[in-house]
């Protein structure tokens, strides 16, 4: 089976990042990555990671960044042309959007909102999940209400472990998504509350399954630790 390309979410070295940015971003190229998500820039600039991306041969995936709406829609904008990057992910909504079934809809409307925005500025529009648009709100589940109220042009990062950490399993739910899914956070663990997360490969979550589940879809697996009880 071929295996889409493989990146990594910056934000796993962050605090690395912050003490040498270049040095870690060409480790990063010389492991084999081809290809890098951002989130911030610490002791940088986009300009000056834009370069450096481009000069060791990354490819700009994606890029984690508020909705480009109200104050910050131009910044969200030129981040996406600094960076060379089509892709614009919302890394997450205020977790009180997902106590009522009314404010998931209005996260809903704020997206499409965005979304709009992404498309008259050639881009595309993403949402990262956590666990609670998988946790039920007055019986219903905001990840489905998402799925009948969102554009059908919003793609979904599906964060394959945090979907395990809400009950539900990956595979099914990246089966479910479809085509509306083209890339995955892959990260690994105990798939339990307040624990740090593992290397890939050494958690319960399923990885092949899941990979297996995107087959013809995936455009890019993107490998994700919040916090690690090894070296990130």
């Amino acid at each position: 089976m071929k295996l889409s390309p493989i990146a990594v979410q910056l934000y796993t070295v962050r605090e690395a990042l912050a003490n040498d940015f270049t040095g870690v971003v060409k480790k990063i190229a010389e492991f084999g990555y081809l290809g890098v998500e951002t989130a911030n820039f610490p002791g940088t600039t986009p300009k000056q990671a834009a370069q450096l991306f481009k000069d060791l041969g990354l490819t700009v995936c994606s890029a984690h960044a508020p909705l480009p709406i109200g104050p910050q829609k131009n910044e969200v904008l030129d981040l996406a042309a600094t960076l060379n990057c089509s892709r614009v992910i919302c890394p997450a909504l205020d977790r009180a959007y997902y106590s009522r079934v009314d404010q998931v809809h209005r996260a809903c409307d704020l997206i499409n909102e965005a979304n709009q925005v992404a498309i008259e500025n050639g881009l595309s529009l993403g949402v990262h999940n956590h666990w609670w648009e998988y946790e039920p709100v007055e019986d219903q589940y905001p990840y489905e209400i998402m799925m009948e109220r969102l554009d059908p042009s919003v793609f979904m990062e599906i964060d394959v472990y945090w979907v395990r950490v809400a009950g539900f399993n990956p595979v099914e739910i990246v089966e479910k998504w479809g085509q509306r899914a083209p890339l995955l956070h892959i990260k690994d663990g105990t798939a339990l509350p307040g624990l740090p997360h593992l290397a890939v490969g050494e958690g319960i979550i399923d990885i092949a399954g899941v990979i297996e589940a995107g087959k013809g879809v995936t455009e890019w697996l993107i490998v994700e630790l919040d916090e690690c009880e090894t070296d990130m």
